[in-house]
């Protein structure tokens, strides 16, 4: 694809945790506009858009006709998927759906995010060919996403992630950097250890990262190589969340008393380790992983403020 004009790409979900991270990395890219959506937490770069709502979507993207549409919007909380399997399906399928249809009729490329749960986590590592099996609702219905948006006839492409983390507005927003206040408070005199899952192995994946394989990915497509199908990227340092406990106890230079919990413990079932393999992106030379220690140490440089304020987006 060679196109005279810029190259536009709508980001759907700008406000979340990835969605600020691709946003700010795609900003300053010469040639391209950048347009962005959000929902409940929007800003004036921001347009206004409910994913689940059909005809709002289609106005969008006839109004926009972006080349390409990056779609970082979802239910990602295990938890709240399991308790409101009807969320999970009107945000991660129908919602997906929506877009696709609406693409297709643009001739406009779908970048979806995906999730490394829609494997059990028995036979890692994992590639973008091996059978899914989800054991939760979150997983069922991201994989419910993917089909939905392959089989739509858009041209598009699946991009797998597994545990995110990055510049918080708050330190709940990522499972990395919620682990941060419950390790301080155990540094305290009297007060209790922190249990830590140390039964399930996660691969924590910075979102600046991330965005810069997203950025790598666009800029194939805008140079018509576009990639189709399922892709997959991860960080490359496993560990459980009593490491990460450890890792984040380090840098913030305290004493934290922590418990390791060696049994599954989380009401929803999770996967024990759903290593991503990312060769097929590699292969094509994307790619970029910041060691996990630096790049914690940046997210926590101003604890207990978060990164970023509400105030700011």
């Amino acid at each position: 694809m060679t196109r005279n004009a810029a190259f536009k790409v709508a980001l759907i979900g700008a406000s979340g945790l990835l969605g600020r991270a691709i946003a700010k990395e795609l900003a300053g890219v010469a040639g391209w506009t950048l347009v962005r959506t959000a929902h409940s937490r929007r800003d004036a770069q921001s347009v206004k858009l409910d994913i689940r709502d059909a005809a709002a979507i289609g106005d969008f993207i006839g109004r926009e006709s972006p080349d390409a549409i990056v779609v970082a919007a979802a239910e990602r909380r295990p938890d709240v998927c399991e308790n409101d399997p009807a969320l999970a399906r009107a945000l991660n399928v129908d919602a997906l759906r929506f877009i696709a249809n609406a693409a297709r009729d643009r001739d406009a490329w779908v970048l979806s995010i995906s999730t490394d749960y829609v494997f059990d986590g028995s036979a890692p590592p994992y590639s973008p060919d091996d059978p899914p099996s989800p054991v939760n609702a979150y997983g069922r219905s991201k994989l419910e996403g993917e089909r939905a948006l392959l089989e739509s006839g858009a041209k598009a492409c699946v991009l797998r992630l597994p545990l995110l983390y990055g510049p918080v507005l708050d330190w709940s927003e990522s499972a990395v950097t919620s682990l941060t206040p419950a390790i301080v408070k155990s540094s305290a005199p009297l007060a209790p250890a922190a249990v830590m899952d140390a039964w399930a192995i996660r691969y924590p994946t910075f979102t600046p990262d991330v965005a810069v394989v997203i950025r790598q990915m666009l800029g194939r497509h805008a140079r018509g190589e576009t990639i189709s199908g399922i892709t997959q990227w991860s960080g490359d340092e496993p560990m459980t969340k009593f490491d990460i406990a450890q890792r984040i106890a380090r840098v913030l230079k305290v004493d934290a008393r922590l418990v390791a919990q060696r049994t599954p413990a989380d009401s929803t079932p999770r996967p024990r380790d759903c290593h991503l393999d990312s060769v097929r992106l590699e292969a094509l030379g994307i790619g970029r992983r910041t060691p996990f220690d630096s790049a914690i140490a940046s997210v926590l440089a101003r604890y207990p403020e978060p990164t970023q304020t509400l105030k700011s987006q």
